[in-house]
Formats: structure tokens, sequence, C-alpha cells
């Protein structure tokens, strides 16, 4: 039964990619720009853009275009770099890395700092510790990310000289974009793992384990932390996916070298091959994410599969 329920979500994540690229293909022919006009310049004859919308591949039918698109996104291939001329998924390959770190620390620090805090909302229920925890998540949760990077541009950079401004040129450059991804995402964790021990703490074996004695301490762990986190995977996973994608605004503020500012980047100068790539590549890692965590959710709870 879990085999079945395996080949439905990979046959499912195979159909959004092809919708993804599909999508990524029909927005980037109906821009009205001419990429050969782009590279070649307003100098350019007709003849010389001509001979460039061949090299590029662009006189062909629609069809056959749309074609061999799919099959380069299937082997990798999104073609040359227009700007660069160099392959859009060298482009790629040089700044994914740097996304995934910045990503990866930012859930680090959203769990590090969520789990206690979420953890003392829930045992101290109504309390001033909670309404603290809960209204300090609901600001955070509600301050665009764009003015939260400028303000602490502004501050710690510019001001305190504490942290780079720009790029990566020490560990240092991590921490500010870290803060940024982190401080939403500890927001969405505080109050869930607030709720889902609240609603743990509700269930009979919870009532059990307490009615024989166990100090509220050896309740919480491992009882109630462990049922608790199974919608934390989830959402875990989610967001993980999300900053990969999602870290364009903050890439940008900081001039991080991340694949969020080579999609600005390549947008601003009409880099299609790049812009492809870039989409492309950001799918397949949020729906390789998602198809990991609706596994391991359906491991931890076989509830997920049965109802399926």
């Amino acid at each position: 039964m879990l085999l079945g329920y395996v080949i439905r979500r990979v046959l499912l994540a195979l159909l959004v990619l092809w919708g993804v690229a599909t999508v990524v293909f029909v927005v980037v022919r109906i821009v009205p720009a001419d990429p050969a006009l782009l590279i070649a310049g307003d100098t350019a004859t007709e003849e010389q853009l001509a001979s460039l919308r061949h090299q590029m591949g662009l006189d062909r039918p629609l069809i056959e275009q749309y074609f061999g698109y799919l099959a380069g996104v299937a082997t990798g291939d999104f073609g040359k770099s227009y700007s660069h001329a160099v392959p859009a998924i060298d482009l790629i390959a040089q700044v994914l890395p740097n996304t995934a770190l910045l990503a990866a620390l930012a859930c680090l620090v959203a769990i590090v700092v969520s789990i206690p805090l979420g953890l003392l909302a829930a045992l101290k229920v109504n309390g001033v510790a909670d309404r603290l925890v809960t209204g300090g998540s609901l600001i955070m949760q509600a301050v665009p990310g764009f003015w939260l990077a400028v303000v602490l541009l502004l501050i710690f950079s510019r001001k305190l000289k504490w942290f780079p401004s720009s790029d990566l040129s020490s560990p240092l450059s991590l921490v500010l974009p870290t803060l940024v991804l982190a401080l939403p995402f500890i927001a969405i964790l505080t109050r869930l793992i607030r709720s889902g021990l609240l609603e743990v703490y509700g269930e009979g074996y919870i009532s059990t384990a307490r009615a024989k004695g166990l100090s509220e301490r050896t309740v919480t762990f491992p009882h109630a932390i462990r049922n608790a986190m199974i919608p934390i995977v989830t959402v875990l996973g989610l967001e993980f996916g999300t900053l990969l994608g999602g870290a364009v605004i903050t890439e940008t503020v900081f001039a991080f070298p991340g694949i969020g500012r080579l999609l600005v980047a390549s947008i601003q100068v009409r880099d299609y091959n790049v812009v492809q790539a870039c989409v492309v590549v950001i799918a397949v890692g949020f729906v390789i994410i998602n198809l990991l965590v609706d596994l391991l959710y359906a491991y931890l709870d076989p509830r997920v599969r049965l109802a399926k």
C-alpha cells in the first residue's frame, strides 16, 4: 500500500513539473521583447537580427521550439545564456549552493528558536509568557521582508558596520539575510508548535500519563512533543522549499549571489534561457522537497496513505 502511495506521489510530482515548464515557456514567449534585438543592440541590421534569431532557434515553429525545450528540460540542457555566453545551468550551479546554504541556515535558526518558544507558550498557556510569545509571533509574521531587510542593512551594516552589506565575502555576510528569512519562519513554527502541543495535551494518553504520576517534563518529552512534531515536519519541508524560491527579495537587497538574484538580473536583461532554467530548477527543488515530506509524513502517520 505504501508503494502505491509513493508511485502516485511521484507521478503527480512529474505532472506538476511539466505544468511549470510549460507555463514558463508560454510566459517567456508572450513577453513583448525580442531577445535578438536586446543582444545585438539597436544598431543591428535586419540581416544580423535574422542570423541571430536563427542561431537562437527563435525562427523555428513554436511547437518545434516547445518540444525541443521539453527535451532540454528533461536532460538539464536549457541552452546558453544570452548575456554570459555559457550554459544557463552552469550559472545556476554556481549560485544554487549559496541559496541552499542560506535556506538551511534560516531553517536551523527557526527550529532552534521556535521550539523553546512554542514549548514556553504551551506550558504557560494564557499567561504572560504565552501572550508575549504569541504577540511577538504575529508581529514577526506581519513585518514585510523587504522592509526588514532594508532596516537591518541600514542599522547593522551602514551605521554600526557590524556586518558586510553585500556579496558573500565572509561568513558574517550570511547573518543578516539569514535573520530576515528566519524571522517569519520562527513566527509560523512557534505558533504551530504551541497549537500542536495544546491539541496533544488534550489527548487521552496524555491524561493517562499524568494519572500515572509522571512529571510534566516526562509527559512533554517524548510523549507530547513526538506527536506534535508530525505536522511540523510538513511545514518544515514546505517552508524550506519556499525559501529556495522565495529568497529573491532578500538576495536582491543584500546583493547575495544566489539563484533569486540571478533570476532578477536575468529578467532585467531578458536572458530568457537563464530565466527558464531558474524557474524550473526552483520548481524541481520545491517539488522534490514536497515529495520527500509527503513520503515522510505517510511513514510517520499511516492514516495518510490509508486515506489515499
